[in-house]
């Protein structure tokens, strides 16, 4: 084989000669013209065509595929947390649902797997102990800085503060009153939420949703017109209390724990907004409150050591609580406060169907009245309130 290069007035041409085996051992390697075979390296018609313009095929997956392929890895319980928490013009108030929703797990927890009892303030410490650690966990897992200039520090003081406040006052208004109307007490946060919606967040309020708000606190008002005194022995009155003008000052508390929650609730909303970090909001009040609940469980109360059951039961329960915790702090930042809010009556509707179900209750009209207001007014807000916003 012998390759060979001529020029014919500038044009080279690249030939290749290719010869027997035979005829070049006896010539001595030398070519035979008579049976040598030209042959060029590249046909005219094999020549490739390359320029600037030519388009380079990448050997990589199409993005397409690449997105398919990373959907496919994605299990579907992941797909419907991501869809929740950002993936839906509604995520708003299906993450206030879903708050609600595990509120109404945590109470039948509380109901179904008996304890032994725990003072309410060292509840509280095993709680915010467990979401201080969580939401410090989560905080470092997604990358977020503890301390940051960023972060609206004025607003996540003020809602720790408040929380904790309206927190202390609930519960002092929960031992010293029948377990009903410190529940009718606690669902005028959504209501006093909305009005202080539109002090201090400028948001307006229409008329529908103030009906749907009226509407939900019929629905509570109907159900609790009975005025039952046992659910939970988290929430246990001291009915021995009760009474004069002891029982107006409680009362009155309760009503402050409303009035400091509604306040809380607008806090959370700006401080979530400010910082771009529902989670941060969390954090920032299980700073305060824990070493605060600690402190009251030692001053006001006689510390009881759990069994492992029931701390397992305390540990379980504060997981739950702050998960819905994060779902309210990233309901409010996405929802107006009024329609988030209504959302939450949905709680007090499971729990008294779940009552009749087990027939742990007796399906009364009121009860039965109660929980049809409250599920319209919910269902209503989901399906209007997200087409009104973008409207």
């Amino acid at each position: 084989m012998a390759a060979s290069a001529d020029t014919n007035g500038g044009d080279h041409t690249v030939e290749l000669i290719v010869l027997d085996d035979s005829e070049s051992a006896a010539d001595g390697g030398s070519a035979a013209p008579a049976s040598e075979e030209i042959r060029p390296l590249l046909t005219p018609s094999e020549r490739p065509k390359i320029n600037i313009f030519s388009v380079s095929h990448s050997r990589r997956k199409p993005r397409e595929q690449v997105i398919k392929v990373i959907e496919a890895e994605i299990s579907p319980v992941s797909q419907f947390i991501l869809w929740v928490w950002n993936g839906s013009r509604y995520s708003g108030l299906v993450c206030m649902a879903l708050s609600s929703t595990i509120y109404f797990l945590m109470e039948v927890l509380s109901d179904h797997f008996t304890a032994q009892s725990v003072p309410l303030f060292e509840t509280a410490f095993t709680r915010c102990t467990v979401t201080l650690i969580l939401s410090y966990l989560w905080l470092r897992r997604s990358g977020q800085p503890i301390v940051g200039a960023t972060h609206p520090w004025k607003l996540l003081v003020l809602r720790a503060l408040v929380g904790y406040l309206s927190l202390l006052s609930f519960i002092y208004c929960i031992q010293r009153i029948p377990f009903s109307q410190a529940i009718v007490l606690s669902f005028t946060i959504p209501l006093m939420a909305s009005i202080m919606g539109t002090i201090i967040l400028h948001e307006k309020l229409k008329i529908a949703e103030i009906g749907g708000l009226a509407c939900s606190f019929f629905g509570v008002l109907f159900i609790f017109q009975q005025m039952p005194t046992t659910q939970g022995d988290l929430f246990k009155a001291k009915e021995a209390n009760v009474g004069g003008s002891h029982h107006i000052y409680a009362a009155l508390i309760g009503f402050f724990a409303s009035i400091t929650g509604g306040i809380s609730y607008c806090l959370i909303k700006a401080a979530a907004k400010a910082s771009d970090q529902p989670v941060l909001t969390v954090f920032s009040f299980g700073i305060l409150a824990s070493p605060a609940a600690g402190i009251c469980t030692f001053a006001f109360e006689e510390f009881v050591l759990p069994s492992f059951y029931s701390l397992s039961l305390m540990l379980a329960l504060g997981i739950l609580s702050f998960l819905a915790e994060v779902f309210l702090a990233r309901g409010l930042q996405l929802e107006k406060i009024s329609k988030a809010t209504n959302v939450q009556f949905i709680e007090i509707a499971l729990s008294q169907l779940w009552g009749i179900s087990t027939l742990k209750m007796a399906p009364s009209f009121g009860r039965l009245v109660g929980c049809l207001l409250i599920l319209i007014s919910v269902s209503c807000t989901m399906y209007f309130g997200p087409e009104k916003d973008i409207e």
